[in-house]
């Protein structure tokens, strides 16, 4: 196998609200993530609510498929809930023990995110919160100490409960300015610290309250507040090469593979339109432009897009300069199947991971000729790992083979597509380095790090570090830059 580029970045992601905690600590203000319960794939998460007849109630709030909020309903704490990104893992404690743990394994890059609610409390404050600005200050003050640059993601699925509460979130064109203010501070006091940022995560996955602060999960509202997230991106962007020379924005997207059941052409154009759904939200921020096929996707979903004279010209003026993405799994498609933007039928020929996710590597590989073929701009892979249930033996250690069993099946593809495909990728960001709460179901048994964390499900335990038998295994990896994948590799 080819070596890997010289430059290639390889490092960590985390999300604040999975990963950092410090609630109500540092001036912070509510996040909409903070009314969001524990869960499990039996029980999924919800947002306890007060009704407007003064009776409580709740909404689910699946990533994918989120109940709407009642109207005249407010988001109030339960007595008898455990919220867990309030404590999270407690990076904001801890993040100079984390830091240096994930310096040992040779990181040059750590991915994180901004509590906007830490910046600006309610996101309409003239100034910035200075002990939220402070905070982030000490965590780059500490990965330089290291040589670790930062990857930042401006907002990752989560805004101040009051944006949410008063203008129905990103429903709202108001909250376009609200965000362009966060950046402005974020690229002033940041900005000539930082290389790569991300406007947004996950933006083709994300609908209703905690990631987007909208009460309604229709399509119409959906695909409004992209749309303004969409016109946020691009003016972040143009605002960020202005104030930050030589910076780079991309914004990251949920790619699973999509492949056709079967060659059936009912099956082959349902497999089309499913992909161009998944790919809509790269096509205009990538290209600039919404694509000719966003015609059928709207008239299909009963969506009536709302533009403003100059809409266009935004969108056109600033498009991304490299495209990042996670990747977990694949999928299939046929003629009858729902689609939900990354998620289809189970394939028969793949393994399946113990929270039921198709184990694919080849896909990775397939994903990114595909992604870069489309759009010939630069890839980050900000997401990827296995989330699995580790086993604390009696001398303290954790062997966690099938993770690395796992990413070594990836990376070798990851390093495929690089080194024979001749793909230009970045960089790579294993997901929840160190182990952190779950975004679908708020667990921490489902974990995904290099490092284990001492804590239970409902939050309970020392929060001590170990590191896990990947974690060498990574070092390792990272040292030499990905020739250690092929040690023991069948010959091709």
């Amino acid at each position: 196998m080819k070596p890997m580029p010289n430059d290639f970045l390889w490092g960590g992601a985390t999300a604040s609200f999975q990963f950092e905690g410090g609630f109500g600590e540092g001036g912070r203000g509510l996040s909409t993530h903070d009314f969001e319960t524990d869960g499990s794939p039996e029980h999924p998460r919800h947002h306890t609510l007060k009704l407007a007849d003064g009776s409580y109630g709740e909404a689910k709030s699946s990533f994918f498929n989120p109940d709407p909020i009642p109207e005249g309903a407010v988001p109030c704490f339960y007595d008898d809930c455990y919220y867990p990104s309030h404590k999270a893992v407690d990076f904001y404690h801890r993040y100079k023990e984390d830091i240096a743990l994930m310096a040992g394994m040779g990181f040059n890059v750590f991915r994180f995110s901004i509590t906007w609610s830490r910046i600006f409390p309610t996101g309409e404050e003239e100034t910035p919160n200075e002990e939220g600005i402070r905070f982030y200050l000490d965590v780059i003050d500490e990965l330089e100490k290291y040589h670790m640059e930062p990857l930042i993601t401006i907002c990752h699925d989560e805004m101040p409960v009051a944006l949410a509460d008063k203008y129905d979130g990103w429903s709202s064109r108001h909250v376009i300015d609200c965000y362009l203010k966060l950046c402005r501070v974020l690229f002033e006091r940041i900005g000539s610290r930082c290389r790569y940022w991300l406007t947004f995560n996950e933006i083709n996955a994300v609908r209703g309250y905690a990631s987007c602060g909208t009460r309604n999960v229709d399509n119409q509202t959906h695909y409004q507040a992209v749309h303004h997230m969409f016109l946020a991106s691009a003016l972040a962007t143009k605002m960020g090469h202005e104030m930050i020379p030589g910076s780079q924005f991309g914004a990251m997207y949920a790619l699973s593979e999509i492949y056709p059941a079967t060659c059936k052409p009912e099956d082959m154009m349902r497999h089309m339109q499913c992909r161009r759904e998944s790919l809509f939200f790269i096509d205009v921020m990538a290209r600039g432009y919404y694509p000719s096929y966003a015609g059928d996707i709207f008239e299909r979903r009963g969506v009536s897009l709302v533009k403003e004279p100059g809409d266009d010209e935004i969108l056109a003026a600033s498009p991304l300069d490299y495209v990042s993405f996670s990747y977990y799994r694949s999928c299939t498609v046929s003629a009858d199947s729902k689609f939900n933007v990354i998620g289809g039928d189970p394939n028969p020929y793949l393994p399946i991971t113990p929270w039921g996710w198709p184990i694919d590597p080849i896909g990775l590989r397939y994903v990114m000729n595909e992604i870069y073929d489309r759009y010939q701009k630069p890839l980050f892979i900000v997401e990827n790992g296995l989330g699995a249930v580790d086993q604390l033996e009696e001398d303290g250690s954790i062997i966690d083979d099938y993770r690395i069993e796992y990413l070594r099946d990836h990376l070798r593809e990851m390093q495929k597509a690089i080194c024979q495909d001749g793909v230009k990728c970045l960089g790579y960001t294993m997901w929840g380095c160190i182990d952190l709460v779950s975004l679908s179901t708020g667990e921490m048994r489902k974990r995904y790090g290099f490092i284990y964390v001492d804590m239970d499900d409902k939050g309970n335990g020392t929060l001590e570090r170990r590191k896990k038998k990947s974690y060498d295994w990574m070092k390792e990896v990272i040292a030499t830059n990905g020739a250690s994948l092929w040690e023991d590799a069948p010959a091709e």
